[in-house]
């Protein structure tokens, strides 16, 4: 019970150390891309979707690093343990 006490803390900690990074770089991305998912002049017709598609990306990503990961790491690694101990 305290390998896993421990390997808690660590995913825990690691997840924070990267919230920072992914959503300073989540963010700056679509602030960049909200001039081009608002337009209406000529060339939006192929600007627009491109934009919302590249956020709909960075939203899984985001979602995926910071919640999806760590979890899976938790499950994966706790296992793992188990096998090589026993």
């Amino acid at each position: 019970m305290d390998y896993v006490r421990k390997l808690k803390g660590k995913v825990s900690r690691a997840t924070v150390l990267r919230l920072r990074a992914v959503s300073m770089t989540v963010l700056t991305t679509a602030l960049g891309l909200m001039p081009l998912v608002f337009s209406t002049g000529p060339g939006s017709e192929v600007q627009r979707p491109l934009a919302i598609v590249v956020l709909g990306g960075l939203t899984t990503l985001i979602l995926s690093t910071l919640f999806v990961m760590p979890a899976l790491y938790g499950v994966f690694a706790g296992r793992w343990s188990l096998k090589r101990e026993g």
